[in-house]
């Protein structure tokens, strides 16, 4: 067995030393927001950085029984479901007519939609709010998840359609020969192929729609329908002074997205090299 020279052992324990470093802060976060979650207001004073002495789980009890916690987490979740199967749709649809038919112009196509990926959200606030005011879509469901389907829609047909071109030329000649039509090639071999591609686009696109701010403060001005993230919002404000409480909120807000990303973080893995080896 062929041994590795020093200096090869030396820039793996380098690389793995940076690594772990690297987790180590990104984790740092996380880790003290739920251990500032299970203290008393009375030991977070006390101790503000170290591990609880006596764990407690009142705060979770408050923020799920005395706010409205439930029906913001509810709000949120309705958007994330409408946008994203919205999304998925419309973007599966376009990216398997670029990626598997000939017509002229679908290059362009993909590049004019590629390059709204690079609008901000921001610059689209008072236009879309004018015309939202004028049809009267302000704070209703409906309205702000065409928003949202519209702002993850761009990424979803170009992560698509890379991994569409993926997909072996001769499954299509063969499925034209047994008579299958275009539908019936996307239904049956497209998407059972494309399975990692559309569950990483789900597990990103429900992150952004669910962490999203700016939209659901803008749009969703009604407090029935404030979403979880613009409620957190108020809540911080409203328990500023009980640090413990707020961060058993976030807790909460950060416990359903983190979920189904172990779920499916096999398939979002492989969803994330689509196209990168053919």
């Amino acid at each position: 067995m062929r041994k590795q020279p020093l200096s090869g052992l030396a820039g793996t324990a380098l690389k793995q030393g940076v690594l772990l470093l690297a987790a180590f802060f990104a984790l740092v976060p996380t880790l003290f927001m739920i251990l500032t979650a299970l203290k008393s207001d009375e030991e977070y004073a006390i101790d503000k950085l170290g591990f609880p002495d006596s764990p407690v789980i009142e705060n979770f009890r408050a923020v799920l029984v005395d706010s409205p916690f439930l029906a913001w987490m509810a709000n949120s979740v309705l958007l994330v479901i409408g946008a994203v199967l919205l999304s998925t749709i419309v973007s599966g649809l376009a990216a398997y007519a670029i990626a598997c038919m000939e017509f002229k112009g679908r290059e362009t196509l993909l590049a004019l939609s590629t390059s709204l990926m690079a609008v901000p959200p921001v610059v689209m606030i008072v236009p879309l709010f004018v015309l939202y005011t004028q049809l009267g879509l302000i704070s209703t469901y409906q309205g702000t998840i065409l928003i949202y389907a519209g702002l993850i829609t761009p990424f979803s047909v170009y992560l698509l359609t890379t991994f569409f071109r993926t997909v072996p030329k001769e499954l299509f000649e063969s499925a034209r020969i047994d008579g299958a039509g275009p539908f019936l090639i996307l239904i049956k071999i497209v998407l059972p192929l494309s399975l990692p591609a559309i569950v990483t686009l789900v597990v990103v696109n429900s992150l952004y729609v669910w962490n999203d701010l700016l939209i659901a403060i803008i749009f969703l001005q009604d407090d029935a329908k404030r979403t979880l993230v613009a409620g957190i919002s108020v809540f911080q404000g409203r328990y500023n002074n009980q640090v413990p409480l707020t961060m058993a909120g976030m807790v909460i807000a950060s416990a359903p997205m983190l979920i189904l990303y172990i779920v499916f973080q096999k398939h979002f893995i492989r969803g994330l090299m689509a196209g990168a080896i053919k």
